[in-house]
């Protein structure tokens, strides 16, 4: 993307950050991005998009709207999920550049200048990766890892490891975006399938200010499924080849058999009730794992093809300005 001198004095950086049950904590981060914002020349939009928080989330962004007026606050009508919500906040973020970050505060304000600065140099994407400096293996950090390396290696789109939703982008970017309608995102999947100019700017997170992680074990699996099915093909095929291994081996088996016959050896033939067994179950498990692998990717087709909505908005608030 390419401003022209004349604009970067204009120009309008929103920042779209989803927020669930996070009473307490929304004060600081406010505070915090505030703190750098306040410094810079350009115009801020800061949207808040409450993901049918259940806590006093609510109250404490009617408190930052009515204390500033850069603040709008979209009102999901209940917890859709994190993906959603960023959606939700793309859709309706007016601004030249579009910065997306998380609200527990590890996602550093700090280097919002840096990655301003980064998309008026002629990157449509600025996406931050994480730099994890405690070299100790815990079960989050290995599932992550081990993500990635499956993701890479079984799609053809090439997403770096720890990296997450925490990135700036152009314009351009977010139009195409808002005009994927898929049913299950995975923007970071999405993101980097596009393939506009982008650039990694590492980060060293921030402590959270309070509460603990939204993402637990089930929906980073589920976040995970959603990746997988979306951008590869290879479950698939893993089925079919399981099915060509099992044909090839039942085709030897009946080599080895006639090989019996061949050589009036048929008397040494035993009932073969136990590897006839073995054989069945083996056959009958792949073909159970197969059709669950296709399973999947009709329940996938079945929830596009209803064309239901991402997520619903039940209030907008204050109204935004059309244009």
């Amino acid at each position: 993307m390419t401003i022209s001198s004349d604009k970067k004095s204009n120009l309008t950086v929103a920042i779209v950050v989803p927020v669930f049950n996070e009473a307490g904590v929304l004060e600081q981060t406010h505070k915090k991005i505030c703190s750098v914002i306040d410094e810079q020349t350009y115009t801020f939009r800061i949207y808040y998009i409450n993901d049918g928080s259940t806590d006093g989330t609510a109250d404490s962004l009617a408190a930052l709207v009515k204390d500033d007026t850069r603040v709008s606050v979209i009102e999901l009508s209940r917890n859709f999920g994190h993906q959603a919500a960023i959606t939700a906040g793309l859709a309706n973020a007016q601004g030249e550049i579009v910065i997306t970050m998380d609200g527990d505060g590890q996602h550093p304000p700090e280097i919002i200048p840096q990655m301003i600065n980064l998309v008026l140099q002629g990157y449509d994407i600025v996406q931050t990766q994480r730099v994890n400096e405690d070299r100790r293996i815990s079960f989050k950090k290995w599932t992550s890892d081990t993500f990635y390396r499956l993701i890479n290696r079984i799609s053809g789109t090439r997403m770096e490891p720890g990296t997450a939703d925490f990135r700036a982008l152009s314009r351009q970017v977010v139009d195409a975006l808002n005009s994927m309608p898929e049913y299950h995102r995975f923007l970071r999947g999405m993101v980097a399938w596009m393939g506009y100019p982008c650039i990694i700017l590492p980060y060293h997170p921030s402590e959270r200010f309070g509460g603990k992680s939204k993402y637990s074990p089930h929906k980073m699996f589920k976040l995970a499924l959603d990746a997988i099915f979306s951008f590869s093909l290879v479950p698939l095929y893993i089925g079919v080849s399981l099915g060509g291994l099992m044909l090839l081996l039942a085709f030897l088996e009946m080599l080895y058999v006639l090989s019996f016959w061949v050589s009036g050896r048929q008397s040494l033939l035993a009932p073969g009730w136990s590897s006839l067994m073995f054989i069945v179950l083996i056959v009958g498990g792949m073909l159970m794992v197969l059709l669950g692998f296709i399973g999947i990717y009709i329940g996938y087709i079945f929830q596009e093809v209803k064309r239901r909505p991402v997520y619903l908005i039940k209030k907008i608030y204050p109204e935004q300005e059309q244009g």
